[in-house]
């Protein structure tokens, strides 16, 4: 019996994962029914990625905005505590985070944990601001004149952000977690080079409170599919932390279409530092409210 049992075991194949894009809280298969091989840093292959079309990048802003408004009319509170969600379910995935990430980094185990483990402490980061962001960006204004003046923050919409290349799983959630903690939805365009764990991120998001649609995870060509982003009409901002030089300056002319707000790619970006607050206050409005006061105050009147 033990003898069969050990053949059995010798002769099992290993199941490999299919990796997929995440839109809309679903998982599709690209459109354009392509893939393409992504490498370990040793150039060991690793899985077939879905290699993304413009029609993918469409569906996600579509996905993107539908999902705004229910996202960004939730509370401050409640967003923080999904984000919250998230980091829990990570913790409980680490181990295949680790996987991932010594893969596409070239990084020993020990070094993948610690990375694992400074991504999962981010999402906590995050979640501790979405209900004090508001009391440092907003506030009372002074004025002169029977009035005051009240200024509070509001999401920008639907931002497309493109991963960086070379942090892939740290530097992904540094620039997702600022966007969605705000209150606006995403549509994010993985690591060209390492987009598996971008792609099983896309897992977790999927199990845990983050409604459909609030973020949508293409892989691919990073020009290819941030092209028709940048240019999309409804898309209300992008963050070119992924595109090199040349792919940056051309997505912003594109961008200024219809005046998109841009956050552009840093020169040296350290993504184990500890984050301030200019990513999320990169994609806030602020809307101001004046109020008149003394005997006019009293009718409840307000412009």
């Amino acid at each position: 019996m033990s003898d069969k049992t050990d053949k059995t075991e010798q002769l099992r194949l290993s199941v490999f994962k299919t990796y997929k894009l995440y839109v809309g809280g679903k998982f599709p298969r690209s459109e354009s029914g392509r893939v393409y091989e992504v490498t370990d840093a040793k150039g060991k292959w690793l899985a077939n990625a879905p290699l993304s079309s413009r029609k993918d990048a469409r569906d996600a802003v579509v996905a993107a905005r539908k999902a705004f408004g229910g996202w960004s009319g939730a509370t401050a509170y409640n967003r923080g505590q999904v984000l919250y969600r998230v980091a829990e379910m990570l913790e409980g995935r680490k181990g295949q985070f680790v996987h991932e990430v010594a893969d596409a980094e070239g990084l020993s185990k020990s070094k993948a944990a610690a990375v694992v483990e400074a991504t999962i402490d981010r999402w906590v980061w995050y979640a501790g601001w979405t209900d004090k962001i508001a009391q440092v960006t907003g506030g009372g204004n002074p004025v002169a004149g029977p009035f005051f003046n009240l200024s509070s923050p509001e999401p920008t919409g639907v931002v497309a952000v493109l991963a960086p290349q070379e942090s892939s799983f740290l530097g992904l959630v540094s620039v997702i977690a600022p966007v969605i903690a705000t209150g606006n939805t995403a549509v994010v365009v993985a690591s060209e080079r390492s987009p598996l764990p971008a792609l099983s991120l896309g897992e977790v998001l999927a199990t845990s409170d983050v409604p459909g649609g609030v973020v949508n995870v293409l892989s691919g060509r990073t020009a290819e599919i941030a092209a028709p982003l940048a240019a999309h009409q409804d898309v209300n901002a992008i963050d070119l932390a992924g595109a090199d030089e040349v792919l940056a300056k051309d997505l912003e002319i594109a961008a200024a279409d219809n005046l998109k707000r841009v956050l552009r790619p840093q020169p040296v970006d350290d993504w184990s530092a500890t984050p301030g607050i200019d990513r999320m206050t990169a994609f806030l409005e602020t809307k101001t409210v004046w109020h008149p006061t003394g005997s006019l105050g009293a009718s409840g009147s307000s412009y």
